[in-house]
């Protein structure tokens, strides 16, 4: 699977924007880290898929990957119910020293 494949969007809500800005203070058992990034993968993208992906496209270091399967919601279609699609989220946490400029 392509890197480009991979990561589908950034996903930029309030609190994606939120965790981004704002890095983690050093304590006594992790050291000081970046902000946090999330975007939309591919449903079958691995946690070191993922982080490969991101540091080859954005030229950062990634320290941890956190991944979520997230249902579709059922909403109405004219006379009848549909389901939105699955989809896969993936918050990213960089090194202190790096950051995205999307956000």
């Amino acid at each position: 699977m392509d890197i480009y494949h991979i990561i589908k969007r950034p996903l930029i809500t309030e609190k994606g924007t939120h965790q981004a800005q704002v890095s983690h203070d050093a304590t006594k058992t992790k050291n000081a880290r970046g902000g946090a990034y999330a975007f939309e993968v591919h449903a079958g993208a691995s946690k070191p898929m993922i982080k490969q992906a991101i540091e080859k496209i954005y030229n950062v270091k990634v320290e941890t990957v956190r991944t979520a399967n997230r249902k579709g919601k059922v909403r109405r279609v004219r006379y009848k119910m549909g389901k939105t699609s699955d989809w896969k989220k993936a918050t990213v946490v960089l090194h202190a020293d790096h950051h995205i400029d999307l956000f």
